[in-house]
């Protein structure tokens, strides 16, 4: 599975008072996707929908998931894995029942995958968000799928009100160069301008380096940058790796010992943690910048969905 392009424009989710099944959602390929009645049997296959459903009160009724090379919510851990980054394994998803299948766009799932389950007459909805807003619009419309719209509201409320949070306390602030590095195991990798990254690096606080959809970058370009930060995505660099690199002992970060490793994860899977990612962002690049601590309590929505205890055939 990859995920390289550009999603087609969102269609608005129905407002929560119109959730009522049977529903019909336009998902993130423009695709209208009939669901009959709530779903009692939920198939995952992109990690920011797991972490989703979960944080809405969905997760008792996901019966399989996509793997997770860093998974989350531990709740989750026990689920049966029905794909992998080699492929999708139809016969046991279908052995499952499912009654919703929430699958990744622009190729992260199988399309051919996505084209037979449909053929089976199993409602697929397909999700890519390559920005914030676009993360906010795919938790409404899997909680819209889901039955759980009033709390996928309720968070995605509380998720871009936290986002002001952190801008506004970094608008002030410097921007200092920023330079990224997503990955540098055989070629050097930093976000694209018009990411999910760029745009995050930019709410935290930075002038980011950005390059092309290809993420792949020259040295040289990050040497004449001269980044004054540099953020390692990847949980395998250190930054005495970094340090002992050829040719970028000069970079003003290195001198400077400005090289933080960084949760990449939250920072770019477009679901409930974004916030965290973003907050992990400022502090790494404004480390004395004061962020208001997020509420810890479940909404109301959420809460109920999760008590009720309904499991609709």
């Amino acid at each position: 599975m990859t995920a390289s392009a550009t999603p087609g424009a969102a269609t608005p989710s129905p407002s929560p008072l119109a959730a009522t099944f049977p529903m019909t959602l336009t998902d993130d390929e423009g695709t209208s996707v009939t669901i009959k009645a709530e779903p009692s049997r939920i198939v995952s296959l992109t990690p920011a929908a797991t972490e989703t459903l979960f944080a809405i009160g969905a997760g008792d009724r996901v019966v399989a998931k996509v793997e997770d090379i860093t998974p989350f919510p531990p709740e989750a851990d026990d689920l049966p894995i029905v794909a992998t980054f080699q492929g999708v394994e139809l016969e046991k998803i279908i052995d499952l029942d499912p009654r919703l299948v929430i699958a990744g766009g622009v190729g992260f799932t199988d399309p051919d995958a996505v084209v037979q389950l449909r053929r089976l007459q199993i409602p697929v909805l397909v999700v890519y968000a390559d920005s914030t807003e676009g993360a906010f619009h795919d938790i409404e419309l899997i909680g819209d799928a889901s039955g759980a719209g009033a709390a996928a509201r309720d968070l995605t409320a509380s998720m871009r009100a936290a986002f002001d949070q952190v801008e506004a306390a970094t608008a002030g602030l410097p921007k200092p160069k920023v330079f990224y590095e997503i990955d540098a195991t055989s070629k050097i990798y930093t976000p694209a301008e018009g990411s999910v990254y760029a745009e995050m690096l930019r709410l935290a606080g930075s002038e980011p380096l950005l390059t092309d959809r290809s993420y792949e970058i020259s040295l040289e370009e990050i040497v004449d940058f001269d980044p004054e930060i540099i953020l390692l995505g990847s949980p395998f660099t250190t930054p005495d790796q970094v340090r002992d690199r050829p040719g970028w002992g000069g970079i003003a970060a290195v001198l400077n010992g400005k090289v933080v490793p960084v949760n990449d994860t939250i920072i770019t899977r477009p679901g409930p943690r974004l916030v965290d990612g973003l907050r992990e962002l400022a502090r790494a690049i404004h480390p004395d910048v004061e962020l208001p601590e997020p509420s810890a309590e479940p909404s109301a929505a959420a809460a109920a969905t999760v008590t009720s205890g309904r499991r609709l055939t």
